[in-house]
């Protein structure tokens, strides 16, 4: 196990590039088993959550090669629904994807149930009920076994506008009979990247970006290429960041257009970037005073589906809010577990009442101070490195492989802004 070692109080400076969105990278990696001809991904994370959903399409039948620096060729000749390792479900939540890709190509599976991080109960029924609406089998015992002969197109009204749901939906339906009408769907950029990289093979998705679908069914995709976009999330944590330590730091290749949302939040707490083509600019003279509603009531952050501010970044704007000058409630209806770790903040410094596993009240601004604490997740622990950045002193946080999940070589990164922070193995 690693930790990492952060002497803070330093302002960050310099230039940075993001690496490409897991988010999207996952659903890519389980599309590429839908077509027997070779698929290239450029701009791949070289994260953990993507080495284990590569691992796992490789259990599947795939094979994949590293042709460049993040490109990847995929190619799945056959699929063999074999029993999968439960252990490696476990490690990634992402291992649910398979279910759409599988059982459109093999008509076969048996999963275990996925994993991932602890922020509370994560359903699957949405994707049941997509698949079953487009003509599939699903059983559980101890683990789902998904059947079907061919899937036909259908009229689908999601319960929830699950992302990883609607994507098991649009990959399962590329090659189904007939249209499908998807209707409540995610809309996220990686739900959008996931559609765009299917119409590079061949399907039929209209409509991309909305939160209905239309999918005509095609009999085969063949192979293309197609390269990652930035990942959004690590985009903010840099923001956060370099407003938390005062820093200047440009952002390159930020993927600009899909951050209008969360650049108003962001203002809402006295953070202001500007648009310099795909880059961003944070300077170091930040307002950091949290704006209040008109009556001077205290303003909600609260999360929700796509374009509104995403459940993933909450916990960068809970400590972005400690350096902030004003009080702000935040709201996660989403996952119950996502605040818990707002004690540690506070055993750094930070003024924050948790009303309730969904709600939590920060006043600010606050000096934080160095302290040792344990990354619970993979959100959580780059909002408790970005406070130990801000932080008198010195931190350890533990157990960064949460952290590296979802970030590419981010103390790599950090040391080129100017940060003092060493990885070092307990």
């Amino acid at each position: 196990m690693e930790k990492f070692i952060v002497q803070g109080g330093i302002p960050l400076k310099g230039e940075v590039v993001p690496g490409g969105n897991k988010n999207a990278a996952l659903p890519l990696l389980a599309a590429s088993l839908l077509t027997d001809e070779p698929v290239v991904l450029h701009n791949v994370p070289q994260i953990r959550d993507v080495y284990d959903m590569r691992r796992l399409i490789e259990s599947l039948g795939a094979d994949v090669t590293e042709v460049g620096e993040k490109s990847w060729r995929i190619v799945t000749r056959s699929v063999r629904p074999t029993d999968i390792d439960p252990d490696l479900c476990r490690r990634i939540r992402a291992s649910i994807l398979v279910a759409g890709p599988m059982t459109a190509r093999a008509g076969n599976l048996q999963l275990p149930p996925p994993g991932g991080d602890v922020i509370g109960r994560r359903r699957v029924d949405t994707h049941i009920l997509a698949l079953r609406a487009l003509g599939a089998q699903v059983d559980y015992d101890r683990r789902f076994y998904f059947r079907a002969s061919r899937l036909q197109g259908a009229d689908i009204l999601l319960d929830e506008a699950s992302v990883t749901a609607t994507e098991n939906a649009i990959m399962a339906a590329v090659t189904a009979r007939g249209t499908t009408i998807l209707r409540n769907a995610a809309s996220e950029p990686h739900v959008q990247q996931l559609c765009h990289f299917l119409n590079a093979l061949g399907a039929r998705i209209e409509n991309i970006g909305t939160n209905t679908l239309r999918i005509e069914g095609v009999p085969a995709l063949h192979g293309g290429e197609f390269t990652i976009g930035a990942d959004y999330l690590e985009v903010i944590s840099f923001v956060g960041a370099a407003a938390v330590t005062r820093g200047e730091v440009r952002v390159r290749n930020a993927g600009v257009q899909y951050l209008n949302m969360i650049r108003m939040v962001m203002r809402r707490l006295g953070v202001e970037w500007e648009v310099d083509g795909d880059d961003l600019l944070v300077s170091a003279e930040q307002p950091l005073r949290i704006i209040p509603d008109h009556d001077g009531a205290i303003p909600e952050i609260k999360t929700n589906v796509w374009p509104a501010f995403p459940t993933d970044l909450i916990s960068i704007a809970i400590t972005v809010a400690t350096q902030s000058e004003g009080t702000v409630m935040f709201h996660d209806w989403m996952y119950s577990g996502r605040m818990y770790f707002t004690d540690k903040l506070v055993g750094m410094g930070a003024r924050i009442i948790l009303c309730d596993p969904y709600r939590c009240i920060v006043q600010g601004p606050t000096p934080l101070y160095g302290e040792k604490v344990e990354s619970p997740d993979i959100r959580a622990g780059m909002a408790l490195l970005l406070a130990a950045l801000a932080a008198r002193g010195e931190s350890v946080i533990r157990n960064v492989g949460q952290i590296d999940r979802g970030y590419e070589r981010v103390d790599e990164k950090l040391r080129a802004l100017g940060a003092h922070i060493e990885r070092v193995s307990e």
